[in-house]
């Protein structure tokens, strides 16, 4: 499970560039201990390093497996480059292989699952291969896996915001609570909890269906504005206004905002950032709460007196 942190990752271009490089190095006769070590080094700095080396040379294996498929193709060439030797002709074949990869996507040659994850209180940005970005909320967990021909994403806890990059060619899609949210140029949130699933749609457009056959059949377009909450035997979308979903996305700038929300509501939500849990009372459960909270502050100070949870509470006839 990989651990991201709240910067941006590196640009996926420049990652795949210097991963192209380790892998033209490595076919060199030149390549020494010092040479791999160093390589061992760069693939440890980052699960991007990983990452990229691995579809590179996923489509180097490819293009080794297929020479020794057709050794009167290779023979071929070695006759025609008498002056090249074997490991001129790999450096040659790699070269081809970064090339290719370049020019139709270094990202689109393999499929391994890369899963990426956020701690209580922890959110993170997330820049894909393919230019998508990703931010996940606190206590969420992703697993990503782009092949050639499609792009898919799991969600398999918590919360994550998309910002795709719309490839028809490449269908991008978000696999979560036993449905398929598929991105149709779209800006879009997703939620689970349990079996409940909430898709906030800022911008675009997406389709939200069933993907799971433990779940009953139902599907919908969604469009900027709409709010879809699907559970395995319903679904049901609303429109928001601007302010509501500015509110509900706050997470997103390290923000908690309610407005007239239940105290027992707001436990919810502040508890997704506490590792000390918050108990309320049902005497005053059904007090109402409204302001603006720094979630990061609630997670480094998961108390009442003299936090950061100050604010006014409110019900039908007084304020406490």
């Amino acid at each position: 499970m990989t651990r991201v942190g709240e910067n941006e990752t590196n640009a996926a271009g420049s990652i795949g560039d210097q991963a192209a490089e380790w892998l033209l190095r490595r076919e060199t006769p030149e390549w020494l201990e010092r040479d791999q070590a160093a390589l061992e080094a760069w693939l440890n700095e980052s699960p991007q390093h990983l990452a990229a080396y691995w579809r590179l040379e996923a489509g180097w294996g490819r293009t080794e497996r297929l020479a020794a498929l057709k050794p009167g193709r290779m023979q071929r060439v070695q006759t025609a480059s008498r002056k090249m030797s074997w490991p001129g002709l790999r450096f040659v074949a790699a070269a081809s292989v970064v090339i290719a990869v370049a020019l139709g996507g270094w990202y689109g040659w393999s499929t391994r699952e890369v899963e990426y994850a956020t701690t209580i209180g922890q959110r993170a940005k997330i820049l894909l291969a393919d230019g998508s970005r990703i931010q996940l909320n606190t206590n969420s967990a992703i697993s990503v896996n782009f092949g050639i021909w499609k792009r898919t994403v799991s969600l398999k806890r918590g919360e994550a915001f998309f910002d795709v990059q719309h490839d028809a060619a490449r269908p991008f899609s978000v696999l979560a609570a036993g449905h398929r949210i598929t991105d149709l140029g779209t800006k879009f949130a997703v939620r689970t909890s349990n079996d409940r699933l909430e898709v906030t749609l800022v911008e675009g457009r997406a389709r939200l269906e069933t993907a799971s056959p433990l779940v009953q059949h139902h599907a919908t377009d969604l469009v900027p504005g709409e709010v879809a909450v699907a559970t395995p035997s319903t679904i049901a979308v609303t429109k928001q206004p601007i302010p509501s979903l500015a509110n509900t996305l706050a997470w997103r700038q390290g923000q908690l905002v309610f407005n007239h929300t239940t105290l027992a509501e707001a436990t919810v939500e502040f508890n997704r950032y506490n590792q000390t849990k918050l108990v309320v009372a049902p005497a005053i459960a059904d007090l109402t709460v409204s302001g603006v909270f720094d979630a990061a502050a609630l997670t480094h100070s998961p108390t009442w007196q003299g936090s950061p949870l100050s604010f006014a509470w409110k019900s039908k006839d007084m304020t406490y």
